[in-house]
């Protein structure tokens, strides 16, 4: 998995887990080699919290990374293949943050315009750009030039309720899945077959303490349905939260010297899909475009209205929304089974997954009370 990791990886500090033959272990990665840390702390959720900076955190040395093997879901013979990368999140909350950035403000009112109904979404599509496009990139959102733009779009009868987190003063933080529900690099991801309209989402996605400092960063594939979603934002949960639908990683790489929040800031992260009948999508985004800094979005999410004794992951949004043709003219971009997804960005390196329905994919069937068994079974609790 060399080429998906970070273009610096020798220099990076990276964070993971591995599920090994004893079950799910905690790495740490420096100078390239990869350490065992489940006694420093037995999941990343609790190295999150109790990292500050150091620089000889003990543990079980495992060698080069550039030595190790990791099989993807699609190339094994068995879904017990070990050792096999993971999720690098365990006990964090999964959060994510929607329309941050202008394109994608637009798309969702797409969607609640069109009903779900893809043939519908172009001449929508035409109609707000004309209006609203410049407009909304324009402005900050809560402030005053905000407010007047909220007018004029009442008085035109164009407002929305996805306008209002894109300009307004709160922005749309939600839950993205339960703790321990995503899949990592390599594993198949999920969307649903009843589903005729949706894409990928990629994002980066911040890695925060149970205080909300900000420790590091990875990237994230925050799968959306746009034709369930479009029906109503109150099918946000069925939209967003089904089996496989998340995908982080491959590593989360923690703040030091060689990547800080400024970093984060000036991100590019492109898209790849790949269709194994020859279909080829390319994107990107520049999270210099996003409309809310990164801190403000953590400081939406927690505060004394909201506590995360075990940490969060927070998906920042994405600029990226498909609306090319995939087959027939003026039904844009939708999955099929197969796809391989490339979410890339240098400095994080590639999460990389492909597409099967949510009931095809792996079911969930670890969840916590079977990770507590199992580090208890191993020893790793402290007693207390």
């Amino acid at each position: 998995m060399l080429d998906s990791l970070p273009r610096d990886w020798r220099q990076a500090t990276l964070l993971g887990r591995l599920l090994t033959a004893e079950g799910p272990t905690p790495v740490l990665i420096r100078g390239g080699r990869m350490v065992d840390v489940s006694g420093f702390a037995p999941t990343t959720s609790q190295f999150a919290a109790r990292w500050r900076g150091e620089t000889d955190v003990q543990g079980k040395d495992l060698g080069d990374l550039d030595a190790a093997t990791f099989k993807r879901a699609w190339e094994g013979d068995s879904e017990d293949r070990v050792p096999r990368l993971l999720s690098p999140l365990d006990l964090q909350c999964l959060k994510a943050c929607g329309v941050t950035f202008a394109v994608s403000a637009l798309e969702r009112v797409i969607e609640e315009r069109a009903r779900g109904d893809i043939a519908a979404a172009q001449s929508v599509r035409e109609a707000l750009e004309q209006r609203v496009g410049t407009q909304i990139s324009a402005v900050r959102p809560g402030s005053s030039e905000a407010g007047r733009l909220k007018d004029a779009l009442l008085a035109a009868g164009l407002w929305s309720q996805y306008l209002e987190v894109a300009i307004g003063p709160d922005a749309e933080v939600f839950t993205k899945g339960p703790v321990l529900s995503s899949v990592g690099w390599g594993d198949w991801i999920g969307v649903r077959s009843d589903s005729k309209w949706n894409n990928p989402e990629p994002e980066v996605v911040l890695v925060c303490d149970p205080a909300g400092r900000a420790v590091g960063a990875t990237l994230g594939n925050d799968v959306n349905l746009r034709d369930i979603e479009g029906r109503s934002a109150l099918l946000l949960g069925k939209a967003k939260d089904n089996n496989a639908s998340s995908a982080l990683g491959p590593f989360i790489r923690l703040f030091d010297a060689t990547f800080t929040l400024e970093h984060v800031r000036a991100a590019e992260v492109t898209l790849e899909v790949q269709g194994e009948e020859g279909y080829v999508l390319r994107g990107s985004s520049s999270m210099r475009l996003i409309s809310r800094d990164p801190l403000e979005l953590i400081g939406q999410t927690i505060g004394r209205h909201h506590q995360y004794p075990d940490g969060f992951a927070l998906f920042l949004g994405t600029m990226f929304a498909p609306i090319e043709d995939r087959d027939t003219p003026g039904l844009g971009f939708t999955h099929r089974r197969g796809d391989l997804v490339r979410i890339a960005s240098e400095r994080l390196g590639t999460l990389e997954n492909r597409v099967t329905h949510c009931e095809h994919a792996p079911p969930w069937t670890f969840g916590i009370a079977a990770l507590m068994r199992n580090l208890a079974g191993r020893g790793l609790l402290p007693p207390g």
